[in-house]
C-alpha cells in the first residue's frame, strides 16, 4: 500500500496551479474538466504519480472559498533550503506564516507557508551530512 494523493478544494484552479508549480516547484501532471458534473481537477507533484504521492486540486464550479475547519493540519514538503523556499514564496506574492528555524525543542529546520486558499504547508529542510 502507498499514499496516492491528498485532495484540496480550491477557489481558483489557475491561481492554485500557479502557486504549486511556480512557487513550490511542482510539476502540473494532469488536468481534468468535468463540465456536466461541474468540477475540474489538477494533479501536481514533484514526480510522476507512479513514483510518489501528489496533490489533487479540486475546483467545484461557482465555489470560490472554503472554510478551513479545525481538523486539517498541513501538508509537509521536504526542501533543500527552507529559508530560500520562504524567500521564493514571499517573492512570488505568497504568505510565509513561520520563518525558517529550528523546530521547538529540536534541531530540524522548518518553516510554514500558506497557499492561496489558506492551506498550511510545512517546509522541512533536508538534513545535510
Amino acid at each position: 500500500m502507498r499514499i496516492l494523493h491528498t485532495m484540496l478544494r480550491v477557489g481558483d484552479l489557475k491561481r492554485s496551479i500557479d502557486f504549486y508549480t511556480h512557487l513550490m516547484g511542482m510539476k502540473l501532471l494532469r488536468e481534468t474538466d468535468r463540465p456536466e458534473q461541474k468540477y475540474s481537477l489538477a494533479f501536481v507533484g514533484y514526480d510522476d504519480e507512479s513514483k510518489g504521492a501528489v496533490i489533487e486540486l479540486t475546483y467545484n464550479y461557482g465555489v470560490d472559498r472554503y472554510e478551513m475547519g479545525g481538523a486539517f493540519g498541513h501538508v509537509a514538503i521536504e526542501v533543500d533550503d527552507a529559508a530560500a523556499t520562504c524567500d521564493r514564496v514571499r517573492g512570488g506574492g505568497g504568505t510565509v506564516t513561520r520563518e525558517a528555524g529550528p523546530v521547538k525543542g529540536g534541531t530540524t529546520v522548518i518553516a510554514f507557508v500558506q497557499d492561496p486558499d489558506g492551506y498550511k504547508i510545512e517546509l522541512i529542510e533536508r538534513r545535510r551530512g
